[in-house]
């Protein structure tokens, strides 16, 4: 059960989902974006999402934006995710680590090995540096630079300005802050925890649960991992 002290950290909102999810055996994925299957706990910290659901304004304040499933709720995994310790038998995310600095991607994996319960498995997804950055050095094309900025979200092609641009940037999260091949990221899994870590393809877990998550066309040319709890 969490302690009194560490639901009071919690927003309201998180207080109120916390109850709930003290007990043993959670499916659990955070920064799942839109993809929030049914029979999973599907966490984003997405200011978009917070806003989204503010009662009666929330609407209003994101109308044009793309609408988060009822099934996705806000956790936010660099603070502290809204679950026991050792709660959680299954742990994934998809395409989210490259999105984080190095420190927060060493914070966001240390709060999954928090609620992975030992025994539990850990998959995930993300892009492949050593294969980007293969293709880039075998490219003979004049444009191999911008190929590989482009594919690998290291660049911007334009600056947003002025108020849009600020909002783009506060609601958004989508260009890459730090990149990982299978080698420097094993290190990060096993400094968090994480042990028997090894490479994944879609489907390879043997563990039926992580089929209605994984999402072929976010594994395809992309690095898979999977790792456990001791």
């Amino acid at each position: 059960m969490e302690s009194a002290t560490q639901l009071s950290s919690l927003s309201p909102v998180e207080r109120c989902q916390a109850p709930a999810m003290n007990t043993l055996g959670f499916k659990v994925q955070f920064g799942c974006g839109l993809s929030a299957p049914e029979g999973w706990l599907n966490f984003d910290s997405s200011p978009t999402l917070r806003i989204q659901r503010l009662p009666l304004v929330g609407k209003a304040l994101t109308r044009g934006r793309v609408r988060f499933p009822p099934t996705v709720r806000y956790g936010d995994v660099l603070r502290r995710l809204p679950l026991a310790d050792e709660s959680a038998t299954h742990l994934y995310c998809s395409h989210v680590l490259e999105h984080l600095s190095l420190e927060d991607c060493r914070k966001a994996l240390r709060e999954g090995c928090r609620v992975l319960a030992p025994g539990g498995i850990f998959r995930g997804v993300l892009p492949d540096l050593e294969l980007l950055a293969r293709d880039y050095i075998n490219d003979s094309r004049t444009d191999a630079a911008l190929g590989f900025m482009t594919s690998s979200m290291l660049g911007r092609k334009r600056r947003g300005r002025g108020i849009s641009g600020l909002a783009s940037h506060v609601l958004g999260n989508s260009f890459h802050l730090w990149m990982w091949d299978f080698k420097s990221l094993t290190v990060e899994l096993e400094a968090a925890g994480f042990h028997e870590v090894r490479r994944a393809v879609m489907g390879d877990s043997g563990e039926p649960a992580f089929s209605v998550v994984e999402d072929a066309s976010r594994w395809t040319g992309c690095l898979g991992f999977q790792c456990c709890k001791r």
